[in-house]
């Protein structure tokens, strides 16, 4: 099914539902939630994705995995998407928060393939067992490193949010810890403690997924290097390849 819309077809008794949908560049989805999970497949643009855990960028030919009843919202950056609508605990029934992960050429398919399968597809037939496998693969394909995590205490959140409007590689815990009046120590702790991660982690994390959305809109590597702070563009370069396992180029590459 095609530029349909879930609520539609929600109540069919199928364990997946596939639609295909077209957005134009910028277009934004407001805070939703689906009562099935959702695997969003964008095969081209980015989807930036939000909820109150965190922050999701989502290069072309990679897709988002948003578990059944997950407020989120998604920015849609030239983006058409394939998403297979899954019945609670179909599928990666243990994920519990949103997640990007990678899209093998087999899963690619399969999403392409299911949004030309009727609604109410024989599932005795070769739709069922496209549907079966389609699920297969979806509980396989790995997660891919591209979240920002949120922290829910106020103060701690305000710093992070600020981090994430103009992010800088040589931002300080020490300067983060002296405005929460708090010693270096207790700061780390307390940083790790709410993020899941150490304070180093997370600005490294961070600029990788900021700048993905930047490379993504066209801009060049240098600018963005230097923006966030880096030396230079081969700082940047090396430090997006320990994170991600790819050059910035090569990433954002759909060929």
């Amino acid at each position: 099914m095609r530029n349909t819309h879930i609520d539609l077809h929600d109540a069919l008794d199928r364990a997946l539902v596939a639609i295909g949908n077209d957005y134009p560049a910028g277009h934004l989805l407001d805070a939703h939630a689906h009562r099935r999970a959702q695997l969003l497949y964008g095969a081209t643009g980015v989807m930036l994705v939000l909820s109150e855990d965190g922050g999701w960028v989502v290069p072309p030919q990679r897709a988002v995995w948003i578990p059944a009843g997950v407020t989120h919202q998604v920015r849609m950056l030239g983006v058409s998407t394939r998403s297979a609508y899954i019945e609670p605990g179909a599928a990666r029934a243990d994920a519990r928060a949103c997640e990007v992960v990678e899209v093998s050429p087999l899963l690619r398919q399969l999403l392409l393939a299911a949004v030309d399968m009727p609604a109410q597809y024989d599932r005795e037939g070769r739709d069922g067992a496209l549907a079966r496998l389609l699920l297969h693969e979806v509980d396989r394909a790995p997660a891919l490193p591209l979240h920002i995590p949120l922290p829910r205490d106020a103060r701690l959140g305000a710093l992070c949010q600020a981090f994430m409007a103009a992010p800088d590689i040589r931002s300080r815990p020490q300067d983060w810890a002296e405005r929460l009046h708090m010693s270096p120590r207790s700061f780390s702790r307390h940083f790790r403690e709410h993020t899941g991660m150490s304070y180093a982690q997370w600005r490294q994390r961070a600029c990788v997924v900021l700048a993905l959305a930047r490379l993504a809109a066209g801009d060049p590597v240098t600018v963005i290097a230097l923006d966030f702070g880096y030396q230079g563009p081969a700082a940047f370069s090396t430090m997006f390849r320990r994170v991600l396992g790819a050059a910035p180029s090569a990433y954002l590459r759909t060929d």
